[in-house]
């Protein structure tokens, strides 16, 4: 079920939203909670109903297992806790791994060996890449001692709440949690509901008359790549630019006014990322969530900032590689990847040496760059 599709907008919005006010109205706050649940996990299943229970045993189990990881905090047993926390983390990524990286791998075995392994044909379950970071990340701050005692009816709804289930943002349970525990989000809000509105009808703009017309656009000319001129090739390769910023951005307008009609908050994820005058700046604008998650999980877990210059390029290659496989499984995403690792490395290293670029120079630069990264992004 699309944002963007009448049964969404006329049908299972308006219903969810009024069915959880009157719900919370007539009856006790946790019927309320179970029923923003049931209808997230419906929304969810409308794709695929047979994947529904990988999402249930997913949040059982990371619910359970990060509670496991906090109580251990109190017998002061580090190694324990280690134990737990590398289990978890493993279950999780070997979860995506099989679902969505396990043909990929396989294809290139065959490609290397010249073998004839058959491919498992696996359909990617929805938004698996996102509540397996989402929970990754609850899984490390209980660890952490940073988690404070959810229960599962909340977590759940942490996880499953559907306006951020199927392409974000990532949200973190420190965010989310005490919105939904919070008596006053329980009643309607007009001036949330008129906020919904508009932030909802930008979204859906920019997803059907902006990102679907460059669509258009950049579908044509990568359909006919090999026989385009120089400026055919500008011209699609611009417009893949700016469809997925539009189609990306207008997508998470939608989740987001959507969230604002049950009170819900949910964070910023783009700001006016092709503005940005370099690389690091405009990872500080795009996705902004996913940043958020591979500096806070990945890029300082490896050691960040504080070691060598060398290490601290690994680091950047690391958590950019990685990240353009969380994209998706291609070498293409790799070399995605790879790009703005690199990117991010010559730019520590300009500003190591001091070198200034005047700034309309500077978002030339950035924007050149950028642009061609998403050729590769592209898959074509």
């Amino acid at each position: 079920m699309l944002f963007n599709s009448y049964i969404y907008i006329f049908l299972f919005l308006p219903a969810v939203v009024v069915g959880y006010f009157l719900v919370n109205r007539l009856s006790l706050p946790y019927a309320g909670k179970l029923f923003l649940i049931a209808a997230s996990l419906f929304f969810y299943s409308w794709w695929n109903i047979k994947y529904l229970p990988l999402i249930f045993i997913s949040v059982v189990f990371n619910y359970f297992t990060g509670k496991w990881i906090s109580l251990q905090a109190s017998s002061h047993s580090a190694l324990r806790r280690k134990i737990l926390l590398v289990f978890g983390i493993s279950a999780n990524l070997a979860l995506l791994g099989f679902y969505k990286y396990a043909d990929f791998f396989i294809a290139n075995i065959n490609m290397i060996s010249g073998k004839q392994l058959t491919l498992l044909n696996i359909a990617l379950p929805l938004a698996i890449s996102f509540f397996t970071f989402q929970q990754i990340a609850y899984l490390v701050d209980s660890f952490r001692g940073e988690v404070k005692t959810y229960g599962l009816l909340n977590y759940s709804i942490f996880v499953t709440f559907f306006p951020q289930l199927i392409a974000g943002p990532i949200v973190h349970h420190k965010e989310m949690s005490g919105q939904f525990e919070s008596n006053e989000n329980r009643q309607v809000n007009w001036e949330n509901v008129y906020a919904g509105l508009v932030i909802f009808s930008m979204g859906l703009f920019k997803k059907v008359f902006v990102a679907d017309t460059f669509a258009l656009w950049a579908t044509a000319g990568f359909d006919q790549a090999a026989s385009l001129n120089f400026v055919e090739a500008w011209i699609t390769s611009l417009s893949f630019t700016l469809q997925i910023y539009f189609d990306f951005s207008g997508y998470t307008d939608m989740a987001m006014g959507s969230a604002r009609f049950f009170n819900i908050r949910l964070p910023e994820n783009f700001n006016s990322p092709y503005k940005a005058i370099n690389i690091q700046d405009f990872w500080r604008r795009w996705h902004m969530t996913l940043s958020r998650w591979l500096r806070d999980y990945l890029f300082i877990p490896l050691g960040g900032s504080r070691c060598s210059e060398l290490k601290i390029y690994r680091n950047l290659m690391i958590t950019f590689i990685l990240g353009g496989l969380w994209h998706g499984a291609g070498w293409t995403f790799v070399i995605w990847g790879v790009m703005h690792g690199a990117g991010s490395a010559v730019h520590r290293i300009w500003r190591h040496f001091g070198i200034e670029i005047p700034k309309l120079i500077a978002w030339a630069m950035t924007f050149l760059f950028i642009n061609v990264t998403w050729v590769f992004f592209s898959g074509t």
